[in-house]
């Protein structure tokens, strides 16, 4: 008898969405956290396409009361492409979930947490898994040690990884792979007196381009305005003092609309942070009796807010290939190839933008977008996390593509030079972090 049907390891929004619909289907469930809820988070901001997952889960009532609603996003910059957009989630080219939330993240992945329990699975907090053996023909056997040195092994009959950054199974089969293409580093922190916008965009979550990246400014419920700069790692290596001082200097910096809004800020207890943000990919997701689920298979950069909606659809895409394993259902292996094929578009379809972020065409495209064939409309459907089905934007992304290319010529001297920057930019390694940012 194993000590339960499916172990998760990790206890954020992909391990738990994954074991509440497990456990929902009447399977032994059990969730072990290394740390305890409520925990600090960074990645506050959420996408409209969460919301049908939250309803699946039962929890849209619940991140309504915490959260802020947020209709869209605006774009700005003060550079050698200059201008301002603000983009509306009702704009889609499917506009039927026109809005998003900001949330704090410790009160809102305490509240998965929690929901995972409701629904039947055991949740242990204060546990780290040390490793994990898949014998030949045999159960899973996890071996794990408590906050007092306790040690324990446990067994399973499924296991899924839910490590977030700390890609248990991909460092264990040595399959993590970091991204050629793009590394970045960020500091940021929690702000009181900060101006939001008007009236129903005061939840719009702010992006400001600056020299050396890019801002992000999210407003909570509580009137606190989460400030972040996301950086090429050799700009953070050059701070001396502390983040905070160097976060500071970094806004004094950067764009004159956004200084405005700054102009009366606080930050609070004095305290930012820093990491790095540095994309990678496993080369596999899943094998013999397990599975990865969000940042334990992917992590990328989070300039459009997707952690949260790339681990909880993979929490989704999984929970129901696990199940199907579970009792023995001759499409199983089906199942399983379309969780692997949904996880690999979302990765992919947001990677392609990432990557080009900083670049003027990529500028030019977001600060002054046409609709030509609905590309604006698609384009708005990308920021609304609606890329897993064929709604007609994927063949509009090969339209905007050509213009970022024409664009990018147009550009062409600061377009080279950003290029090998994107080329070198993952050869330097950012080590004056603080906290980690795993976002799923």
């Amino acid at each position: 008898m194993t000590d339960c049907d499916v172990l998760v390891v990790g206890g954020g929004p992909a391990g738990s969405t994954i074991a509440a619909l497990t456990a929902e289907k009447g399977w032994r469930v059990t969730v072990l956290e290394k740390d305890h809820h409520p925990r600090f988070h960074i990645g506050e901001s959420l996408l409209p396409w969460n919301l049908p997952i939250f309803e699946k889960l039962g929890v849209l009532d619940q991140v309504h009361a915490i959260g802020i609603k947020k209709p869209g996003a605006d774009f700005n910059s003060g550079m050698e492409v200059s201008g301002n957009h603000q983009y509306h989630f009702s704009f889609a080219l499917d506009p039927s979930q026109p809005y998003a939330y900001e949330v704090r993240r410790s009160d809102f992945d305490h509240l998965l947490l929690k929901n995972s329990a409701a629904k039947g699975a055991t949740v242990i907090e204060g546990v780290k898994v040390t490793g994990v053996e898949f014998p030949d023909g045999g159960d899973p056997v996890v071996h794990t040690v408590d906050e007092n040195g306790d040690k324990r092994d446990m067994t399973c009959r499924f296991f899924v990884d839910a490590s977030g950054r700390d890609t248990l199974l991909a460092r264990k089969f040595e399959l993590k792979r970091k991204n050629p293409h793009h590394a970045s580093a960020a500091m940021f922190g929690h702000f009181s007196n900060v101006d939001r916008r008007e009236g129903e965009y005061e939840g719009n979550i702010s992006v400001y381009w600056f020299e050396h990246g890019w801002f992000w400014m999210i407003p909570l419920k509580d009137g606190t305005m989460s400030v972040g700069a996301v950086c090429r790692p050799a700009y953070l290596q050059q701070r001396n003092g502390s983040v905070a001082e160097y976060l500071l200097k970094t806004i004094a910096a950067g764009h004159p609309e956004m200084r405005h809004r700054m102009r009366n800020a606080v930050l609070i207890n004095n305290e930012a942070r820093a990491t790095g943000n540095y994309s990678y990919q496993a080369t596999r997701m899943r094998g013999d009796r397990y599975i990865m689920v969000g940042d334990a298979y992917a992590f990328i950069d989070p300039v459009f807010s997707s952690g949260v909606l790339l681990g909880m659809n993979s929490g989704v895409l999984g929970a129901d290939a696990v199940a199907a394993w579970l009792r023995k259902d001759p499409a199983t292996e089906e199942r399983f190839l379309h969780f692997e094929r949904m996880v690999r578009r979302g990765v992919k379809t947001f990677s392609w933008f990432i990557w080009r972020f900083n670049s003027p065409g990529m500028r030019s495209l977001m600060l002054h977008p046409g609709n030509p064939l609905r590309v604006k409309e698609a384009v708005t459907s990308l920021l609304a996390g609606d890329v897993f089905r064929d709604i007609g934007a994927r063949s509009r992304f090969w339209l905007f593509k050509f213009w970022y290319y024409m664009f990018s010529l147009k550009h062409g001297r600061t377009s080279l030079r950003l290029w090998w920057l994107r080329v070198t930019n993952p050869r330097i390694v950012f080590t004056g972090g603080t906290t980690p940012v795993d976002t799923a």
